[in-house]
């Protein structure tokens, strides 16, 4: 299956509406993303039950800020619209075999069980507001959310 260009317009449409979606972050005046390109290719080609993104940093300033991506290429995995795998940097053929097989056969349960741990512990150790008044900036209270904010 060929790779699907990723916008703002349609990012968060393809991550919701997919299991599995990997995305590359690549730019085309990076030397390690001009290497990956063909590797991510022949990966989407094996895996046509998979959904592959490519992103245009260049193009899709905005999008890649609010993904916080500042290095390149980075590859991301999303499952079940949660993210579950982010790294910069250049995978040879064999790496990215290894994660595409990860994320596969990811327990999504146990994911989802720790999500909610996570969040429930963070929650808890938070302080009110009104007991520490002198704390004016930092972390929001409540939940962590995966995802993009805005999106």
């Amino acid at each position: 299956m060929p790779t699907v260009t990723l916008t703002q317009h349609n990012f968060h449409s393809v991550v919701a509406g997919n299991n599995i979606v990997l995305i590359d972050w690549w730019a085309g005046w990076c030397g390690p993303c001009t290497h990956f390109a063909p590797v991510y290719e022949d990966s989407s080609e094996r895996h046509p039950e998979l959904v592959y993104g490519k992103v245009d940093v260049e193009a899709e300033i905005e999008l890649t800020a609010l993904a916080q991506v500042d290095r390149f290429p980075t590859l991301m995995a999303f499952r079940e619209g949660l993210l579950v795998f982010n790294q910069a940097g250049f995978l040879p053929a064999a790496d990215l075999e290894e994660v595409v097989q990860q994320i596969m056969w990811m327990d999504m349960d146990a994911v989802r069980r720790a999500t909610a741990e996570a969040e429930a512990g963070q929650v808890a150790a938070q302080p009110p507001a009104a007991t520490n008044p002198q704390r004016l900036a930092g972390q929001a209270a409540g939940p962590a959310r995966y995802g993009w904010p805005g999106l």
